[in-house]
Order: C-alpha cells, then sequence, then structure tokens
C-alpha cells in the first residue's frame, strides 16, 4: 500500500481498546466460550488479542540447526477483541507513580564566602 504525502504527515491515532496486555480476561463467544487466560499481546490494528492458552495452532517448522528433527510448534492464535471480557486487570503503574522531573532541581553549589577586604581610607592612612 503506497502512502502519499498527505497521509505521512497526518498524525497516527491511537486505538483504544477495553483490554491489555497482563489482563485477566474471559471468552465470552465463538469456539472457545468460557476459557480464561492472560492477555499476552494486543493487536490494535485488526482488533485481535492473544490469551494465553486459548486457540493453540500447530505450526509445522522444517528441518533446521535450531530443530535438526523438524518441530511441531503449539502458539497461541488471534482472538477478535469483541469476543473476550476483562475478569480482572492487570496492576498498572501509570503517571500517578512516576515522579517528575522539574527542570532546575539540581542541588546548587554554595559560593565560599570570604572575608570583605577593607578598603583603607584616607582616614585611617
Amino acid at each position: 500500500m503506497k502512502t502519499t504525502r498527505r497521509q505521512a504527515l497526518r498524525p497516527v491515532r491511537r486505538i483504544k481498546l477495553h483490554v491489555r496486555k497482563g489482563d485477566q480476561v474471559e471468552v465470552i463467544s465463538g469456539n472457545h466460550r468460557g476459557s480464561t487466560g492472560k492477555v499476552l499481546e494486543v493487536i490494535a490494528r485488526k482488533q485481535r488479542v492473544l490469551v494465553e492458552g486459548v486457540r493453540m495452532i500447530k505450526r509445522h517448522l522444517k528441518k533446521s540447526q535450531d530443530n535438526p528433527q523438524g518441530k511441531i510448534a503449539e502458539r497461541e492464535g488471534p482472538i477478535h477483541i469483541s469476543n473476550v471480557k476483562v475478569v480482572e486487570r492487570a496492576e498498572r503503574n501509570g503517571k500517578a507513580g512516576k515522579e517528575k522531573k522539574v527542570k532546575g532541581t539540581k542541588p546548587k553549589a554554595e559560593k565560599k564566602k570570604t572575608p570583605a577586604k577593607k578598603k583603607a581610607t584616607k582616614e585611617e592612612a
């Protein structure tokens, strides 16, 4: 897909979703209804989530240096985000947990005070 200059200058919109990585969710519809698990990844553009232990897919890997015998690897498949509901939210350390850095808060070095020299006046001399 070719992007035009106008599209390149357009700001990227962040899609707001009801689930986040780390949340405990339950599948409410589809073939995997009733199963629960932790959200491993949220694919916002496709509106899909990967839930731990739900919709396991078998992938056949051919022989390689890593797998000299070949392998059938199992991994989670994506589920549409509308088919899951949040059971428990993950703990998030948001803006409230972070300390703000304020400009110019470094401790300044104290100036050494030297005794003031008295100027000789005509009267003292």
